[in-house]
């Protein structure tokens, strides 16, 4: 049996997004820090898909060490595509951001993604029919004022994903690796990028998507040969394009 794992299922993005997988029918592993809201994803996906296979994981994957105790909990299951969708962002400017809040943001969306993609690749780089996809931002192609470091750690997000895409293909090697980038997308991301209790996008925002419709572009991604699934900041179009990011490879004497 197969599974597609999940992080940040719990909501927005990853919780359309297992909606989506469950509708190819795709069992399930997901994985957030809300127990309540992860059981909530497995009634809605067993509801209408009863034959599915749905796991719950509560993790806080800001601990870098819970995210490879994480992976290993996983050994006895078969992982057909893994998406790293766990990640916050924050707006402040570098000189008054919350240090506290910008350590656990770096530790989630880059250590923890690091660590988890690195054993992914390690054991499943050659069975056939693998996906690692990577939940970036259009932030991670563009720096947007007041969000330096979120932006920041979107860029390594890309490159990461990207150059690891390239490695995998100049190998020979049969997973894919892929970045998805949404731009403004009505989640609970405005919530905690800002310390509010509530985030309304609609008259906040003059552009933005649904999750799922965000879950629908990655569903795109997921089914084409591309390696970006990019979302154009100003019309608000979806792409799917080929790495964006120069590559050098290592000259081999």
């Amino acid at each position: 049996m197969k599974y597609t794992v999940i992080t940040g299922a719990s909501s927005g993005i990853g919780y359309e997004t297992a909606l989506a997988f469950a509708a190819r029918g795709k069992n399930l592993i997901i994985a957030a820090r809300r127990t309540e809201e992860l059981e909530h994803l497995k009634s809605n996906v067993l509801s209408m898909y009863p034959d599915l296979d749905v796991i719950v994981f509560t993790v806080d994957l800001s601990i870098t060490s819970n995210a490879h105790d994480f992976y290993e909990s996983l050994k006895n299951y078969e992982i057909e595509t893994w998406i790293n969708n766990a990640g916050f962002g924050n707006f402040a400017s570098v000189g008054e951001q919350n240090l506290y809040k910008i350590e656990t943001m770096l530790h989630l969306n880059i250590e923890a993604l690091t660590v988890l993609s690195s054993l992914y690749v390690r054991d499943y780089a050659n069975v056939e029919g693998t996906q690692l996809i990577n939940i970036s931002s259009g932030g991670g192609y563009t720096i947007v004022a007041d969000a330096v470091t979120y932006c920041a750690s979107k860029f390594y997000v890309s490159a990461f994903t990207e150059g690891l895409a390239q490695e995998l293909k100049n190998k020979g090697q049969a997973m894919q690796a892929k970045v998805l980038a949404p731009a403004a997308t009505e989640t609970e991301f405005a919530k905690r990028s800002m310390d509010l209790e509530e985030f309304e996008y609609e008259g906040a925002m003059p552009k933005y998507h649904t999750a799922k419709e965000m879950a629908g572009f990655l569903i795109s991604l997921y089914d084409s040969e591309k390696v970006v699934g990019i979302v154009d900041g100003e019309t608000y179009d979806f792409h799917l394009k080929d790495p964006i990011y120069p590559y050098v490879s290592r000259q081999k004497n």
